[in-house]
């Protein structure tokens, strides 16, 4: 298995993304979705350190260096990763009672499991997430960001909301951006739409001199190449402070690892549908668990997928990996000696760009699609939108999951049924409709007359199949009926795993191998007090 994912990861490695031939023209684009992208991490990433209690820099160090790995190895060239929100919340608890070299232990440890999950292709099981699901987690991080924005129309360094005149000129700087996003595509695509807005306002506010708040205003972005650093924690002096400190960070780590994985792994399906890709789950679920164990030995807080990001680059004409290398060096470069320019950058114009990256995430189909799927469904999208803006989106995703899931068993559940007649030695006939299964096994039982059947009773299940332990126990609860009854019963037409389901379970009497294909009709009796039904 191990052997497998490995040589998956290595032939999935390549520069250019899909069919997408990387020529000089496309390589340009590139570069620009690069430092668009590169230009939209800034703000978010010292936001999300903020959120986390963390310095700006462990922020930026963790975007830089999570986003370049995953860019280099990840299962969908294209796609943007970084420091999150959806992590941030949950590191703040860790950094407030532990410190920050717990953090980086944690992110470590975080990785190492992210990678796990990888080799050992944990990661389909994301197939399991429904679509409504995935319209409920578009809505609902549309909002998230939408959100995340409102801090930016605050007083710089107060918790004070702008009014007035400063109120009125950030608006306007931001619909100047949001008017160049739109309508320049229409005109040319000579540059990325997102980084002329981003250019266009930053002119207007410099040039006029506008009060308006800039990146520098949030923070100083200015800082050195990021260092090795082994997490000053005190877990390897002893096996109890071992445990001592691996019963702190496992917790946090196992989390965190599980948000991270979720997050990134359904924004891999979502670019897959705008790029027509498919695959690559294990290899990005190996590629964000080693970004993040080497974030964790370099001073950052760790990370995982970027919908914003991802969505700005992909509209951008960001097809391969060197988009995500570009935004990543490039976020490097500003850190280390561009940083007097970037902190110039107005945040209206980010602002601007987010915005427009919220009209264009959220399914607004999700309104005509709820008025034709079934109920159920429509609940589960707006379930899952109000969940992820709550909550997060771990929580939002798992209980989408088991809604659904529970529905879809109550639907079959209620499809069982039972035809019947009688044959001319004066048998009776039940033909079993539906699968059999914990929803439905209650239903089965209640198909039956014992007091009022002949003799002799077969249970026909060639349209019908005998899923887990709660169908044999109805079964043998049928059976133990008719046995009390003084009357006999019999199984037909089972299929192989339903033979050797109730084989297992040691219920059939004669262990016939009848044909799988029904050519040959084997009736079987039933064993009771196997499950102890009844008592």
């Amino acid at each position: 298995m191990i052997q497998s994912a490995l040589a998956s990861f290595a032939k999935n490695l390549s520069i250019s993304g899909g069919d997408t031939k990387l020529t000089p023209s496309q390589f340009r684009t590139e570069l620009l979705s690069g430092l668009t992208v590169a230009l939209a991490l800034v703000p978010e990433a010292v936001a999300f350190a903020f959120v986390a209690g963390v310095h700006p820099l462990v922020g930026l160090y963790a975007a830089f260096m999570v986003g370049l790995i995953t860019a280099v190895f990840g299962g969908r060239p294209g796609m943007i990763s970084g420091a999150t929100g959806a992590l941030a919340v949950v590191m703040v608890a860790l950094v407030a009672q532990h410190g920050v070299e717990y953090l980086f232990a944690t992110v470590v440890l975080m990785g190492i499991l992210q990678v796990l999950a990888g080799v050992f292709r944990l990661g389909k099981f994301i197939r399991l997430v429904p679509h409504p699901v995935m319209l409920g987690f578009v809505n609902g991080l549309a909002i998230v960001i939408f959100l995340a924005q409102m801090t930016q129309f605050k007083q710089p360094g107060t918790d004070s909301f702008m009014s007035g005149g400063p109120l009125m000129i950030m608006l306007i700087l931001v619909g100047l951006t949001m008017a160049v996003v739109h309508f320049l595509p229409k005109v040319t695509n000579i540059i990325p739409a997102p980084l002329a807005g981003i250019l266009v306002t930053a002119i207007v506010v410099i040039a006029f001199d506008l009060p308006v708040p800039r990146v520098g205003d949030m923070a100083a972005i200015k800082g050195g190449l990021p260092t090795f650093h082994i997490p000053a924690v005190p877990m390897f002096e002893s096996l109890p402070q071992f445990l001592s400190v691996l019963e702190v960070i496992f917790p946090y780590a196992l989390i965190l690892a599980a948000i991270g994985l979720i997050e990134s792994l359904l924004t891999l399906n979502l670019v897959g549908e705008i790029k027509g890709e498919r695959g690559g789950v294990s290899q990005e679920c190996i590629a964000q668990g080693a970004a993040n164990v080497v974030t964790g030995f370099f001073g950052g807080m760790g990370g995982c997928a970027m919908i914003g990001q991802s969505m700005i680059n992909v509209k951008s004409g960001g097809r391969t990996r060197v988009s995500g290398i570009a935004a990543a060096l490039f976020l490097l470069a500003f850190i280390v000696v561009a940083s007097p320019l970037i902190e110039q950058i107005p945040l209206a114009a980010l602002v601007g760009v987010m915005f427009m990256v919220v009209i264009g995430t959220f399914a607004w189909n999700s309104f005509n699609v709820m008025r034709k799927v079934p109920r159920t469904d429509a609940f589960v999208i707006v379930l899952v939108t109000v969940v992820t803006v709550l909550e997060d989106l771990a929580i939002a995703v798992v209980v989408g999951v088991i809604v659904s899931a529970l529905a879809y068993a109550w639907q079959n559940a209620s499809r069982i049924h039972a035809k019947t007649y009688e044959t001319p030695e004066g048998a009776k006939v039940y033909q079993i409709q539906g699968p059999l299964f914990f929803g439905s096994a209650e239903g089965f039982q209640e198909l039956f007359d014992p007091a009022a059947d002949p003799s002799m009773v077969i249970v026909d299940f060639a349209d019908s199949r005998v899923a887990d332990q709660s169908a044999l126990s109805a079964i043998e609860a049928v059976a133990l009926k008719y046995e009390t009854a003084g009357k006999e019963i019999q199984l037909r037409h089972l299929s192989h795993d339903c033979h050797n389901l109730l084989t297992n379970a040691g219920h059939l009497m004669v262990d016939s191998d009848d044909d799988p294909d029904y050519e040959i009709a084997t009736d079987y009796q039933v064993r009771t007090g196997v499950l102890g039904a009844g008592h």
